[in-house]
């Protein structure tokens, strides 16, 4: 049976894995939206690809903030993951309505970028079974 202590101090190191992660995940975002926006400005990518890029942005941010998270949590891959990606939709979302943005074009784009980046990560971040030995 888990004590309550042990269960408190388990609840604010997972919080605070997921917080992390989800500012690891706008982090990683914003620095590859500003790579794209640099090469749209160049010239090297079509301003027509604007929705694509953000989406697929996001979608690696939630990746990398859902890695974190995983391996801070050490257990539960998972939920981990998808704790970081909404933790990161949500500190999206609070950076669009800081602005005058239309959040109704990209939003659903945009929270499935953040959430299936993290679910990727819970997935294939999950510790390897161990081999069991066999006897003869």
């Amino acid at each position: 049976m888990v004590k309550g202590g042990e269960h408190s101090a388990n609840v604010v190191t997972m919080t605070v894995g997921a917080l992390l992660g989800g500012a690891v995940s706008l982090a990683v975002t914003l620095l590859l939206l500003l790579a794209c926006s640099a090469a749209i400005s160049a010239g090297i990518l079509s301003e027509q690809l604007e929705l694509h890029i953000t989406i697929a942005a996001c979608v690696v941010g939630g990746f990398c903030g859902g890695c974190l998270t995983r391996r801070r949590w050490g257990h539960h891959a998972l939920p981990a993951g998808l704790a970081a990606g909404s933790v990161f939709f949500l500190l999206c979302v609070s950076l669009i309505f800081l602005e005058d943005t239309d959040f109704s074009r990209a939003g659903l784009g945009v929270l499935a970028g953040c959430l299936c980046g993290g679910a990727l990560a819970g997935l294939f971040t999950g510790r390897k079974k161990k081999k069991k030995k066999r006897s003869y």
